[in-house]
């Protein structure tokens, strides 16, 4: 970038707006030597042990500025001096040097870039620079030739720092964050038993907590100690174990809720056809007309009070069109002799006394084959 000059972006990084809305129109290029965001903007963190180095930082992962910029040999400079001193410390070559996730980001990454871009504001603008200058940056400012845009252009969607979401119009670009192998070689600090205070994602509330469990521990005897840690790694294998086995287990669908069992519609009382079984039951009030039979079959009204006033309880769901109990008795047809029936293998139609004529077909009669000798097999239908 020192020699070349143009745009920076990390291999994770999309871009959702076209570069030439990298500069508002209300700023002048020619004014512009380079164009950075805010990526953090944590300053109540600035003093925490671990977050304290990266708690006010410019983006990385993009970046654009002119070749050879003077800005970006601070940074080579200041780049070198910090490994030469680490191999001095160490004892060893540059190249054999072991850091962790900390120091890379405090010799190379953010926070270094962010050092040597605020010491260059100040040798140009003759005043001392600080972040103060960006803190709750609400628009786009340039100070000494650099363009510095609100989080939400280069770091939206982080969650932190009012960096907004990608949906809004100051968003140009989205950090997938899943192409920092460098990572690996080169890990977090990772408390044993409360794991890593950047799982926060700078919530002040959260690393309060994290801060107070660790000086908890702290506290404890050696013993104390390994033993929570004993504990936890036993409780991290068998999670891990439980997940490889539901990994391993065969995804089976998912079925839908049993349809819920329809109650029995229960027949509306004193309803005579409802009680005979061969019938059915009235429609509720209002739902008549929807199952009134065919217009030559709705007969005139009948009185039939008389009739279910005398009828015999084996015939009272029946309305035959007859007045009284004489016209049903005289109505009945003539008893066969038993005989009779005998001869007939079953039961004759004018065994049953006193029904009407014609409901006889009502009647199914039992079959009594002769193999059976007689001994009735069959029955009312």
């Amino acid at each position: 970038m020192y020699v070349e000059g143009g745009i920076w972006a990390d291999i994770d990084v999309e871009a959702i707006r076209p570069i030439d809305h990298f500069i508002p129109k209300r700023h002048s290029e020619s004014d512009i030597g380079m164009v950075v965001g805010v990526e953090t903007d944590e300053p109540g963190l600035k003093n925490h042990p671990v977050l304290g180095a990266k708690a006010t930082s410019f983006c990385q992962w993009t970046f654009m500025c002119k070749p050879r910029l003077p800005v970006m040999m601070r940074l080579i400079d200041n780049i070198l001096i910090w490994l030469t001193r680490l191999a001095v410390e160490q004892g060893r070559s540059i190249s054999d040097l072991e850091l962790n996730f900390d120091e890379v980001l405090n010799g190379t990454g953010p926070s270094a870039f962010t050092t040597a871009i605020l010491a260059e504001m100040t040798a140009v603008t003759g005043r001392k620079t600080t972040w103060d200058d960006f803190h709750d940056l609400e628009e786009s400012k340039v100070l000494g030739g650099v363009l510095v845009l609100t989080s939400e252009a280069f770091a939206a969607g982080t969650g932190h720092s009012d960096s907004g979401n990608h949906h809004g119009k100051g968003a140009l670009v989205k950090h997938h964050f899943h192409a920092s192998s460098w990572t690996t070689n080169h890990p977090r600090f990772k408390h044993p038993i409360y794991g890593e205070v950047e799982k926060c994602n700078w919530d002040v509330e959260c690393v309060k907590l994290w801060d107070a469990n660790t000086a908890f521990f702290a506290s404890l005897p050696k013993e104390d100690q390994r033993k929570m840690i004993g504990l936890k790694d036993r409780e991290e294998t068998a999670a891990a174990l439980d997940a490889e086995f539901a990994a391993a287990m065969p995804v089976v669908p998912k079925s839908g809720p049993l349809p819920a069992a329809m109650p029995p519609a229960e027949a509306p009382k004193n309803d005579l056809r409802a009680i005979d079984n061969g019938m059915p039951a009235a429609a509720p009030a209002g739902q008549a007309d929807a199952i009134a039979p065919p217009p030559a079959m709705n007969l005139p009204p009948m009185d039939s009070s008389p009739l279910m006033a005398d009828a015999p309880p084996a015939i009272a769901g029946i309305a035959p069109a007859m007045s009284n109990q004489e016209s049903l008795v005289a109505a009945a047809p003539p008893q066969q002799e038993p005989a009779a029936v005998e001869e007939a293998g079953g039961i004759a139609p004018g065994l049953a006394p006193g029904l009407p004529e014609g409901l006889e077909d009502l009647m199914m009669p039992a079959v009594v084959p002769e193999s059976a000798g007689g001994e009735l097999v069959g029955g009312m239908g």
